[in-house]
């Protein structure tokens, strides 16, 4: 398959409904609208294919950015072949969260180098670098043996979010929310650390454009979590 038939594969998938749900979240055109799960049979063909998936992440000249488009090159796209530039590169273009936390830092989270390019977006000061580098340690985390990562950082990290959250900008709010949460159920050896900082935050209030704000709450997130057994939970994968 090439740029062209994939395109008109997604163009075929597309709803009204789900693409006004997508652009309430965010997206602007173009865009088809497509769910993601009906994504699945194009990516079962294809599997996994780099340049389609760059081609389809710049949407080649067939529009400026389709997010449909952008979202499945995450889904085909092969982690380990990309270089820090590359990623990058994909962040400049994620122009709002949908990209940035569930199609580049998903993508990120299944590289070699994840830990170090989402470090440095951590430390960019970039609402939403910010947020796909807080966001690909939550699939790494909720992924990887805990034996891969270093306690002493983690620990480092979730006095950064006890420390910083409510100063940091909205998206990269619920970024550092969700990291808290997913230290405190994926990771055992700084579970109680994670449920005491959870304490100490209390609510995270994001606020949103057009939107009454949403408060968010790791510490209640995570008993809920505790009371269903499901401390120590990982994912067999990251990406769908």
């Amino acid at each position: 398959m090439n740029l062209q038939t994939v395109m008109q594969e997604l163009e075929a998938l597309g709803k009204e409904r789900t693409k006004k749900m997508y652009i309430t979240n965010g997206a602007h055109e173009p865009l088809f609208g497509v769910a993601t799960g009906a994504m699945k049979p194009i990516a079962k063909k294809i599997k996994i294919n780099q340049s389609l998936a760059e081609e389809l992440y710049a949407t080649g000249n067939y529009a400026t950015g389709n997010y449909d488009a952008m979202y499945f090159a995450g889904i085909i796209a092969d982690p380990k072949a990309m270089t820090e530039s590359d990623f990058d590169r994909w962040m400049d273009g994620a122009y709002f969260y949908m990209l940035s936390d569930y199609v580049v830092a998903v993508t990120l989270a299944e590289a070699d180098i994840a830990q170090d390019v989402a470090d440095k977006w951590i430390a960019s000061g970039e609402e939403l670098r910010m947020s796909a580098g807080w966001s690909c340690y939550c699939w790494l985390l909720g992924n990887r043996l805990d034996e891969e990562f270093s306690e002493s950082k983690i620990a480092n990290m979730i006095e950064i979010v006890k420390n910083t959250i409510h100063v940091s900008p909205e998206r990269t709010k619920s970024a550092m929310n969700n990291f808290l949460y997913t230290v405190g159920v994926s990771y055992l050896p700084l579970h109680e650390k994670a449920v005491d900082i959870a304490k100490a935050v209390g609510p995270v209030e994001v606020k949103r454009d057009n939107k009454k704000s949403s408060f968010l709450n790791a510490f209640e997130s995570i008993q809920k979590e505790v009371d269903r057994g499901k401390i120590g939970f990982k994912r067999k994968h990251v990406r769908c």
